[in-house]
């Protein structure tokens, strides 16, 4: 009689000999697949709003889109007569905040960062990834004429939606191992993101109306403590917390990621889900296929009908933005990475070459999403900077899906030969997973 196969210990270090990016836990590897699902299907929605916007803006009826993105809407008596854009940039990014606030928390309590030996690697490749395109911009404005220093963040963020829609087209069989990796530093990124753009991007500073913002997180915190349940209780304070944080002048996204973090994502003795899961099942669709999208479509819908094309990428700073992405991100990734794997005596996995990190590195350099907010913010009174700017990360992203779409290319059939989703016996477990006597 044939006996059931052991199931695979769900707390294992899975991998934890193999060496850097070998196989992950059974666990992250199923929520890593379940969010690159979402995420893929966000990204492409992304593409066609972003592509609908640039084709509408430039068309013989660009005057209608710009009226549509410049009407305002809401009270005015709570100062939240905003644009449309701003509605998006403002309002639905912190939807997308707040799920990369939960995304963080969880990698670094329970995930891959949670492991400080595995997430050295990941968190030193991010911060690499976004130092040395930040510097690169610099280096590039210094040294040019008319050089503008304001948007040294903007080439600084990774696209995780963009980057899994590329992967969803031509890395399908890229290892879960490197999908964590490049996830984590997305993740990581957007912390670093949200942080530049609390300290150096935010407009008319408000200490009375932040310190109002900061008592609703605390309540929102106490309420976590206290086991408090009421989705709508949450919703209210996260609503006030963001009405405060905008008042304030620091940009409202932040506290999105900040209820974020503050969301319980390790499960009590005895429930089934922890606020956090429940809470990023149900808002990941939501900014993933509603409010990214429709940010992305104000967003991007840069006008240059009229315009010199050549001479607008050839400022000092579309240069700085371009450099900075596509040659500082994997630069920064890679290189990083290759330190501390030096210094740390750390091999790669055998089944990982660094040409496929190189990929991973190509693919951080899709910044969009988060890079064409800190554009808004970086050139809200200079429009021909910011149609630079703008223009700039559509190319840059462009270029480095397609860059990293020719590596992937030249190793999807050894990524194929790999066989990790291979579940012969039908257990639904992979059988890479499965125990070996």
């Amino acid at each position: 009689m044939k006996s059931d196969p052991p199931a695979p210990d769900a707390n294992a270090d899975a991998g934890a000999d193999s060496g850097i990016f070998g196989l992950i836990p059974l666990p992250d590897a199923r929520r890593l697949l379940e969010i690159t699902r979402d995420e893929t299907f966000g990204g492409i929605l992304l593409l066609i709003a972003a592509a609908v916007a640039l084709i509408w803006a430039n068309s013989q009826w660009g005057d209608a889109y710009f009226a549509l993105a410049n009407t305002v809407v809401g009270p005015e008596a709570l100062h939240l007569n905003l644009t449309l854009s701003v509605w998006s940039a403002d309002g639905l990014l912190a939807i997308f905040f707040f799920v990369a606030g939960l995304e963080l928390k969880y990698e670094f309590q329970l995930g891959t960062l949670a492991n400080p030996r595995k997430a050295a690697v990941p968190i030193a490749a991010a911060i690499g990834g976004m130092a040395v395109p930040a510097l690169l911009y610099v280096a590039v404005n210094l040294v040019t004429e008319d050089g503008v220093l304001t948007g040294w963040g903007i080439p600084m963020a990774t696209d995780i939606a963009f980057a899994l829609a590329v992967l969803a087209v031509v890395g399908r069989r890229l290892p879960v191992a490197l999908r964590a990796f490049l996830l984590s530093l997305a993740v990581v990124d957007d912390l670093g993101a949200i942080l530049v753009i609390a300290v150096f991007y935010s407009k008319g500073f408000s200490p009375g109306f932040l310190l109002a913002s900061i008592v609703c997180l605390v309540v929102y915190w106490y309420m976590q403590k206290r086991r408090v349940n009421g989705w709508w209780w949450y919703l209210l304070v996260a609503l006030l917390a963001w009405e405060f944080m905008h008042a304030s002048g620091v940009h409202a996204t932040v506290a999105g990621v900040a209820c974020g973090l503050l969301t319980r994502v390790k499960p009590d003795p005895g429930e089934e889900e922890s606020p956090g899961s429940r809470a990023e099942h149900a808002v990941r669709p939501i900014s993933a296929v509603i409010a990214v999208p429709i940010f992305a479509f104000f967003a991007a819908g840069v006008d240059l009908r009229g315009s010199d094309l050549v001479a607008t990428l050839s400022s000092p700073v579309a240069l700085g933005v371009m450099v900075g992405l596509i040659i500082g991100k994997p630069l920064g990734v890679v290189g990083t990475a290759a330190l501390v794997s030096r210094f740390t005596k750390a091999s790669l996995n055998a089944s990982i070459r660094w040409r496929d990190v190189t990929a991973v590195g190509l693919l951080a350099g899709i910044g969009f999403t988060v890079s064409l907010l800190i554009s808004g913010l970086a050139f809200i009174e200079d429009p021909a900077l910011l149609a630079g700017a703008k223009t700039a990360v559509l190319v840059a992203s462009i270029v480095s899906a397609l860059l990293a779409s020719v590596v992937l290319l030249t190793r999807n059939r050894y990524y194929e030969s790999l066989h990790e989703d291979d579940d012969i016996d039908g257990d639904g477990i992979p059988d890479v997973y499965q125990t070996k006597h």
